[in-house]
């Protein structure tokens, strides 16, 4: 398994671009503010990037946690079953100290999506759950967005094989880098005002939706007729958004979605998936569940379904809504035609739906509420977040009022 992506299958000027866009939009990073990033190990010549790009910012201290596939699967293959009941708390406890300081947080994504696929799915589903808790500390203080962080992607060789089976390594490497650099707008020679711009165009969608202030959003299309009643003093949000410590950025690179909460106890109704959902090394497949009161009581898929399942038997709030997402049938992702398995560009290219953990964020004056005040608002809680797509070009979705009028939101997949 290769470890690292030839850089001369990579422009070294867009990588470069995606470098700086990272620091100056999607973290906004400050001057004495100290970073931390995670990574695969494929990606370090955009860690190398980043670093320098945070460096001229005036970052305090830059500090890199690697993953390495090839130690993963050591794990599965030879490690004691009980020790997949598991993590490194340690670990996750010193990442929540750090954002607890003001550490700015970005994670590079880009790990071999099927890597996983092969091993007894119950070692990873006890590893899923072990991670899961032990990380809730650190996870708890970006759900809550008390700091700036992002999100971007590399092209591991073993990720871009997945998405381009049929290609060279060095030609998948080649073509997934061009479909990332374009996703997150680097393809272009002014990146930073081109993010600027698509900023404002959120910044007009999610001001358009918090100023009808709708009771519930009604999806129907093919096997979707699905009422997501949306939480009590809810919020949109999407592009740019603030943080608690002062700092506007961009948690996802790329982005073209605006999203809110729902309320965990007001979604009624089935709706069917319209992209596969790729999770710890498992294509999941033409999910179809029904909900009632808020909990989804059947569950179906036709690949994957023991997978799904167990993720649902995470905890209580892992069968309740955290997150609804509008996003455009003819944004640039879904434009692409590309399978990405990878959650930040395809929930891009499609609205969904996530499972579990909810953002305070995204309710007024998010920032100030208590866990209580946020879960007496309707506001689901978990220790996982899982996003799936079920939006297309034949989804229609209206806002419902309190007093029932419908206002069209979208239209075939596309903005009404």
């Amino acid at each position: 398994m290769t470890t690292s992506a030839k850089t001369n299958s990579i422009d070294p000027v867009k990588l470069d671009r995606l470098a700086e866009v990272a620091v100056k939009i999607g973290l906004q990073l400050q001057a004495g503010q100290d970073l931390l990033i995670t990574a695969p190990l494929a990606a370090l010549p955009l860690v190398r990037g980043i670093t320098e790009h945070a460096y001229k910012a005036g970052a305090g201290l830059v500090t890199s946690l690697y993953a390495d596939e090839e130690a993963t699967l050591m794990r599965y293959r030879h490690a004691p079953v009980e020790s997949f009941d598991h993590a490194a708390t340690w670990l996750f406890e010193g990442m929540a100290k750090a954002f607890s300081s003001n550490t700015a947080r970005l994670a590079i994504a880009g790990d071999n999506p099927m890597l996983l696929s092969a091993e007894d799915p119950e070692k990873v589903a006890r590893a899923n759950r072990a991670t899961s808790k032990a990380y809730q500390p650190a996870l708890e203080k970006i759900a809550g967005f008390d700091v700036n962080w992002n999100i971007v992607s590399y092209p591991n060789p073993s990720w871009a094989k997945q998405v381009f089976p049929d290609h060279s390594e060095d030609a998948a490497v080649a073509k997934l880098a061009d479909a990332i650099f374009a996703a997150s707008r680097v393809d272009i020679d002014d990146p930073v005002t081109a993010w600027r711009e698509h900023n404002a165009v959120l910044a007009k969608r999610r001001e358009w939706l918090n100023g009808l202030n709708f009771a519930s959003l009604h999806f129907k299309g093919p096997g979707t007729d699905l009422v997501v009643g949306l939480a009590d003093e809810h919020q949109w949000q999407g592009g740019a958004s603030t943080a608690k410590n002062g700092i506007t950025c961009n948690p996802n690179i790329p982005t073209e979605e605006v999203f809110t909460t729902p309320h965990a106890l007001r979604v009624d109704g089935h709706v069917s998936s319209t992209k596969p959902l790729s999770h710890q090394g498992t294509l999941i497949e033409d999910i179809s569940v029904r909900f009632e009161g808020g909990k989804i009581v059947e569950a179906k898929a036709s690949r994957g379904e023991e997978v799904f399942n167990k993720v649902l038997n995470t905890d209580e709030g892992a069968r309740r809504l955290g997150e609804v997402a509008l996003v455009p049938h003819s944004s640039p992702i879904s434009a692409s035609g590309l399978l990405f398995f990878n959650t930040l560009f395809d929930e891009n290219a499609a609205s969904h739906i996530a499972l579990g953990q909810c953002y305070s964020k995204c309710f007024v004056n998010g920032d100030k509420l208590s866990p209580e005040e946020v879960a007496a608002r309707g506001g689901n809680k978990s220790l996982i977040h899982i996003d799936w797509m079920i939006g297309s070009g034949e989804v229609d979705v209206d806002g419902v009022n309190a007093d029932g009028s419908t206002v069209p939101v979208m239209r075939k997949g596309e903005w009404a």
